[in-house]
């Protein structure tokens, strides 16, 4: 039986706070929780009704507690995700990075190397090879920690990760793939570059405090140098790359 939404999101959150407490105490982990409740609150009180427009379709942003949804580029990323997953309804999709799940039931494929959970293969991207191919494959800025975040650090792993993935992609298949721009800075220069061969490309800049997103053209963002946690906390934009295998 599926279960609510509420629960998945209450079972994540338990999780994790029992994860931090271990490493920072119970104090800590009461004291952000509350402050963080509290700031939820107000965004889910007084922003619930908000709106984004993106490659000319309105979505609502997404509001979610756990890991700080509300926040971060969660808000925009999720509801473009559902969007292009409820597409595919009844077809093989892959998630690279186990990201979907915490906000709601996953009844896709999930790769992730390093979290474990039930249903999720843990292997690394570049090394994944699957018995049919899919028809979409989705990864939410997950591919800009590919290499960069591993020791030995190797900088051009995520155009390795990419290329892999179009392999993966049944004929008529598409990839759709969001990073922020100035967490990985080598991704962000080949991505510049156009060396990740994307058939469309498309951005969405955050505006606000108050996490407000716009539609930004790739061809004025390609030519900023963006600094992941300024001037808002988290990515401050989100590129949206997407290759059709035809």
């Amino acid at each position: 039986m599926k279960q609510p939404d509420f629960l998945v999101n209450a079972q994540q959150i338990l999780f994790r706070m029992r994860s931090v407490s271990r490493k920072r105490g119970l104090w800590y982990v009461a004291r952000t929780a509350v402050a963080r409740a509290c700031q939820f609150a107000w965004r889910k009180t007084f922003c619930a009704g908000r709106t984004f427009q993106f490659r000319g379709k309105s979505y609502r942003y997404f509001l979610r507690l756990y890991n700080q949804g509300w926040a971060t580029e969660r808000v925009v990323e999720i509801p473009l995700a559902q969007d292009v997953m409820e597409q595919y309804r009844g077809k093989r999709i892959l998630e690279v990075g186990n990201v979907m799940s915490h906000y709601s039931p996953a009844h896709h494929d999930i790769l992730d190397k390093y979290e474990q959970d039930k249903g999720v293969i843990n292997e690394d991207v570049v090394d994944f090879h699957p018995a049919d191919r899919y028809d979409l494959i989705i990864s939410l800025s997950t591919i800009e920690h590919v290499g960069w975040d591993e020791d030995p650090r190797d900088g051009t792993k995520t155009l390795r990760a990419v290329e892999h993935l179009k392999t993966c992609l049944a004929p008529g298949g598409t990839l759709l793939v969001t990073v922020p721009l100035g967490y990985n800075h080598d991704m962000d220069r080949m991505l510049k570059d156009g060396k990740f061969g994307f058939t469309e490309i498309h951005c969405l800049e955050r505006v606000s405090k108050d996490n407000r997103w716009v539609e930004a053209d790739w061809n004025n963002v390609r030519q900023r140098d963006w600094q992941y946690n300024e001037p808002f906390p988290a990515a401050n934009v989100v590129v949206a790359g997407e290759f059709h295998n035809r």
